[in-house]
């Protein structure tokens, strides 16, 4: 199980690990052990996630999701698979956090008075410059 913010538990059982072999530099090890992990999750038949947080992390992420509404993410980090596991697993931990509580309704304000006549002083300094370049100023 993994344990992301606002107690969702996730069983393990719902994703799918694969192994593949892994790029970058290493020797002989790269290329005789697949230490790449990728891990699938179907995020829309998911029956641990709340239907909220499923269409937020939807609504968020829906670019990294497949025609089939799954989840792929890869780690290759690691010269183990075990810790490419764990990355793979902190990467939607990540994910899920950012999306597990809603995000705060945003309350008009009405604006202060100063910064209100700060904002016309400021226009009534620049529409005197302007009119400074004008060749038939008239001035104040």
């Amino acid at each position: 199980m993994i344990d992301p913010p606002a107690d969702l538990q996730i069983p393990l059982e719902e994703f799918e690990f694969s192994y593949a072999r892994s790029g970058g530099p290493g020797g002989q090890n790269v290329n005789k052990v697949n230490s790449k992990a990728i891990m699938r999750w179907a995020v829309n038949s998911s029956p641990s996630l709340p239907e909220a947080v499923r269409n937020r992390f939807l609504q968020k992420y829906s670019s990294r999701l497949t025609t089939e509404g799954e989840l792929i993410i890869m780690s290759q980090k690691f010269r183990d698979q075990a810790r490419n596991v764990d990355d793979c697993l902190s990467k939607l931990y990540q994910m899920l956090s950012t999306v597990a509580q809603a995000p705060m309704p945003r309350r008009k304000t009405k604006p202060t008075r100063s910064s209100v006549e700060k904002r016309v002083a400021t226009k009534k300094i620049v529409s005197v410059k302007k009119a400074h370049r004008r060749t038939s100023y008239d001035g104040d």
